[in-house]
């Protein structure tokens, strides 16, 4: 009965985003809360912040398990935890809006970002999620006590969400590798006996590929820093809790290399690429200033009609996917 409860929540969070999404599009259009398709020449506007209906359909689903888990089955065991996980994801939704509703250009400083996604991680901070005592290498089993929950857990929920909001711009691409990245730590979870973390996982990559379906090329609508943030902080929160921050690790390398190029540049340079007209994609200013150019210089070797922005995204999937291997033959076999 509990795994039939854990599909239907798991189902009702593809649907529940998959209807509010054309809804939020509608809006976002009326309210001119829009943006340029930077990697291609038309000028069509496009809805911003996207990430709105998948939070809401992720937070519905779950508050329904919630419901029945309570009143029908009397388990209330986890309930703490998950509050303070869906408190954490709105409020870091909330920051990711204020920074759509302003703009990416006129949006929120580079510096001002991490600062501003700190308040999130209290509510995990307060019930002290997770386990104080880590293993690391080199050093074995080690307690942090305190540390954990006063230091460790914010550096965690701020590293991942802006580290995700990163490695963007390209359609398809944010919410694709939040697809691959949460199903396979949710399935961790799910064989680590924690069904209750494996299903807000399963909840989020559901509602991801519910989004995908307009966001992929050409997207009808953008998925924000709304979405950025909440995918990378939910990532974070069940690195914590599951205690595989060695593999969220591992499966954040594209997001460091992406980190190392931005810091390269000063922070001052994007991820969009110079559309063509034959709707291939060149490198701006012949540079590599992030994974999405690494991977189109990739492409472009091969063979210039492959460098598309469909080609990136794919490209960049596959990487992904392979760290994802890796895991699997360094953790689980």
């Amino acid at each position: 009965m509990v795994d039939f409860l854990v599909a239907l929540t798991i189902v009702l969070a593809f649907l529940s985003t998959f209807f509010l999404t054309p809804v939020w599009i509608k809006m976002a259009k009326k309210q001119h809360l829009t943006g340029k398709d930077m990697n291609k020449i038309s000028n069509k506007s496009v809805a911003e912040a996207g990430g709105i209906a998948v939070v809401a359909g992720f937070v519905f689903a779950v508050l329904i398990y919630i419901g029945i888990q309570t009143f029908i089955f009397k388990d209330t065991t986890q309930l703490t935890n998950i509050l303070a996980i869906l408190v954490t994801i709105l409020i870091i939704t909330i920051i990711g809006l204020l920074d759509d509703i302003l703009g990416w250009k006129k949006g929120l400083k580079q510096w001002q970002k991490p600062l501003l996604t700190i308040p999130a991680a209290i509510p995990l901070m307060m019930v002290n999620v997770g386990t104080s005592t880590m293993n690391l290498p080199f050093l074995g089993n080690v307690d942090f006590g305190l540390l954990y929950p006063l230091l460790l857990i914010p550096l965690a929920i701020v590293g991942t969400s802006n580290g995700y909001n990163m490695l963007a711009g390209h359609n398809g691409l944010e919410a694709g590798l939040g697809v691959i990245i949460l199903s396979f730590m949710g399935y961790v979870a799910w064989i680590s006996g924690l069904g209750w973390l494996a299903l807000l996982s399963f909840c989020m990559a559901s509602a991801l590929l519910a989004f995908l379906v307009f966001n992929w090329y050409p997207a009808k609508v953008f998925p924000g820093d709304t979405l950025t943030y909440s995918v990378g902080a939910l990532i974070g929160i069940v690195a914590i809790m599951g205690n595989m921050e060695k593999i969220a690790i591992i499966l954040f390398i594209p997001f460091f290399i992406e980190l190392f190029l931005k810091a390269k540049y000063k922070f001052k340079t994007e991820n969009f690429c110079t559309p063509n007209k034959d709707n291939t994609l060149s490198l701006p200013k012949g540079n590599i200033y992030s994974v999405c150019h690494l991977s189109l210089a990739s492409l472009f070797k091969i063979n210039k009609k492959l460098a598309t922005e469909q080609n990136i995204v794919i490209l960049i999937y596959f990487m992904e996917i392979l760290l994802v291997f890796i895991c699997v033959v360094g953790f689980l076999l």
